[in-house]
């Protein structure tokens, strides 16, 4: 079973590391590309800022066997 990763800002992923989320603080856009670029390859879900979505595009979206599941937090 895979790990749990969240990206976003501050603002919106901290509260979820007192969940076992291994929380990934991305200010800005390039942070958030960043933070994606180097998940682990144990991460099996994503949780993504509605901000940190935007960021990254479409390429979170994408299914594909090495992705992990994605999931974008209400704006």
């Amino acid at each position: 079973m895979g790990t749990v990763a969240a990206i976003g800002a501050r603002t919106s992923v901290c509260g979820l590391a007192l969940a076992g989320v291994d929380v990934l603080v991305a200010e800005d856009p390039d942070a958030v590309r960043r933070a994606w670029q180097t998940l682990p390859g144990t991460v099996g879900l994503v949780i993504l800022s509605a901000e940190a979505a935007v960021a990254v595009g479409d390429e979170a979206m994408l299914p594909g066997p090495s992705r992990p599941l994605t999931v974008v937090m209400p704006g």
